[in-house]
């Protein structure tokens, strides 16, 4: 079994794929004051309840974009799984051309977004990833990843509005139905989830004509939503094609197979 780690600011998604196949998957808290021996703890409490074992773990492989969890990463898969990870950077191939200024700044889930999205669905594409930032990135069908745009995400707005006014309360992220609202709590649901979506279709439809006028055929792109909150935001917006939340983890797994093959040892 391939054990991949998806981590971010918020949360740590967890895979895992026997024979290439998704079998399980889990959602923790980042947290940069648990040591290995609690994540390792946690993780083999969550391999019993689903009735695996952790000895069936062969390999790791861990994107992360919180550097102070990858050494814990690390040290975790040394002493639970007798393996030295993968982690996604500089020397792992990936398949693509990477057109930023500097390629070391993109991070490494926007990479592994467009190894999925290109396998699974073509190019060009837009891929959002809606994580503690929301995150645009643009590829064409030759797999250059060309860049795209970093915006805040929801949830950090929803919280800068909660931290930083004497009298807005916390709000639960959801759909109000409407923007005329009677009441503080809705008024708030309204200007994050409304202000949200109209934030993605703008960006969306500036980036598509961006991105026609580059890439080689001219296509219109798939756009393609994906981390925790893609429904939430998918279910108000006609410029989302496919919604995948799978796609880091899918992603995880196709670079695994393609480092594999050059013969990386991921074991001592």
């Amino acid at each position: 079994m391939l054990l991949a780690f998806d981590v971010g600011n918020t949360n740590i998604v967890l895979g895992v794929f026997q024979e290439g196949k998704l079998i399980q998957n889990w959602r923790l808290e980042t947290d940069n004051n648990k040591s290995a021996d609690e994540y390792g703890m946690i993780i083999n409490q969550l391999f019993t309840f689903e009735g695996l074992s952790i000895r069936d773990v062969k390999d790791i492989i861990i994107s992360t974009v919180v550097p102070s969890v990858l050494y814990t990463l690390q040290h975790l898969s040394m002493k639970y799984f007798n393996r030295r990870a993968i982690v996604i950077g500089p020397g792992i191939k990936t398949g693509l051309t990477v057109k930023y200024d500097n390629p070391k700044q993109v991070g490494a889930d926007r990479i592994v977004n467009a190894v999925a999205g290109l396998a699974k669905y073509g190019g060009p594409l837009i891929i959002i990833d809606f994580g503690t930032a929301t995150t645009f990135c643009a590829i064409t069908e030759n797999y250059e990843y060309l860049g795209g745009t970093i915006a805040p995400g929801i949830k950090i707005s929803s919280d800068a509005l909660f931290e930083k006014t004497a009298k807005l309360p916390k709000v639960e992220l959801e759909e109000p139905g409407h923007v005329i609202c009677k009441n503080t709590i809705e008024s708030m649901q309204s200007g994050l989830v409304y202000g949200h979506m109209g934030m993605i279709d703008f960006i969306v439809r500036k980036m598509k004509v961006e991105l026609m006028n580059i890439s080689p055929s001219a296509r219109e792109p798939l756009v393609i939503a994906t981390g925790g909150l893609a429904t939430l935001i998918n279910n108000g917006l006609d410029c989302i094609d496919h919604v995948d939340k799978m796609l880091t983890l899918e992603g995880l797994q196709m670079i695994y197979e393609k480092n594999r093959r050059t013969g990386r040892k991921c074991t001592e």
